[in-house]
């Protein structure tokens, strides 16, 4: 079906209020999912609010808990979550690296005990339109098999990088470290269709396609394959050490969903302080220029460049309104 911005958040705002959170946090979380909905990432918008809501039913999410401070160390603070909802810590987390690359040329923020921070590249986009650069992740529960594994002890802990272009426009990184994240499988098996590329192994050892066995299995494929694990592996060890937080392993043994517990690493960084800001812009349009002019192989219409997906769904939902999938809409409303 298809919807319009405000149908969608208001409905969410709805139940996200029924279920614990104060009025002003409900608007913000269930603007943030629509957000995510309206880019294309209906995994992380409407697809993620009836989990959302299970974990708060378990208490898994404190929707009355703060941010706490735990160390300044200057341009670094760390800041224990308190598993409060992910959206607000990671936001709130955001702002305060804003803050301190205002003072110091970079922030960086460590977020312990935290949840689901929804989209990551929420985050990546929020601190870019404020005119900053951004790297930032957050691992995850083991939800990946290491490279020549079966079982899984890695997160696929997603990544985020953005920066303005200096023309009212952002490029932006945000992925997971496995090929396909779990929440595009979901997305893909609920239409119906096939990855475009294979995204993990069957029960045989054979990779496929085909999303639903994929989640079967649980044996999502690594990017680059022992590349895309030994990234990973990095990301949860300094995702934990940054933060005085926790890894892969131990929140495993916390048992308090995905995410529950995690820890995120928010660094911001002031450009203009370190380049003019004609130089950033020259620097960004001859890249783009220089990649777009690839000769193109024989299935691709067009080479994109990071971010630039989202972009073309924001002019299909402007276009036909906002695609959400029935069954989910369903049981939102029942929430």
């Amino acid at each position: 079906m298809r919807l319009t911005f405000d149908e969608i958040k208001n409905e969410i705002e709805r139940v996200f209020l029924k279920y614990g959170l104060k009025k002003e946090d409900a608007e913000i979380c269930a603007r943030i999912h629509t957000e995510s909905t309206y880019d294309g990432i209906y995994s992380h918008g409407t697809n993620r609010v009836p989990r959302f809501v299970d974990y708060l039913k378990k208490g898994w999410v404190n929707p009355k808990a703060e941010l706490k401070l735990e160390k300044d160390l200057g341009a670094i603070r760390v800041y224990n979550g308190n598993m409060a909802p992910g959206v607000l810590n990671a936001l709130k987390g955001t702002d305060i690296a804003i803050e301190l690359a205002q003072k110091y040329g970079i922030g960086m923020v460590g977020l312990k005990n935290t949840t689901h921070w929804m989209r990551g590249g929420t985050y990546g986009l929020y601190a870019a339109e404020k005119g900053y650069t951004a790297i930032m992740w957050t691992n995850t529960e083991a939800c990946m098999p290491a490279w020549g594994g079966k079982d899984c002890k890695l997160g696929n802990n997603p990544f985020v990088m953005a920066t303005p272009d200096m023309k009212g426009g952002i490029i932006q990184l945000d992925m997971a470290i496995s090929q396909y994240a779990y929440g595009k499988l979901e997305v893909t098996r609920l239409a119906g269709k096939k990855l475009p590329f294979p995204g993990g192994f069957d029960k045989n050892g054979n990779l496929t396609d085909d999303p639903g066995t994929i989640e079967e299995t649980r044996r999502i494929l690594p990017i680059g394959y022992w590349k895309g694990s030994s990234f990973s592996f990095m990301l949860d060890i300094l995702g934990s050490i940054l933060t005085d937080g926790i890894g892969a392993a131990d929140l495993d043994a916390e048992k308090t969903g995905s995410c529950g517990g995690s820890s995120q690493v928010i660094i911001i960084i002031d450009s203009k302080k370190i380049s003019e800001v004609e130089k950033i812009k020259e620097t960004i349009e001859k890249a783009i220029k220089y990649v777009k002019n690839s000769e193109l192989d024989e299935n691709t219409k067009e080479i994109l460049i990071p971010g630039e997906d989202y972009i073309n769904f924001r002019k299909e939902h402007n276009e036909k309104g906002i695609f959400v999938d029935d069954k989910i809409w369903e049981t939102i409303k029942k929430l």
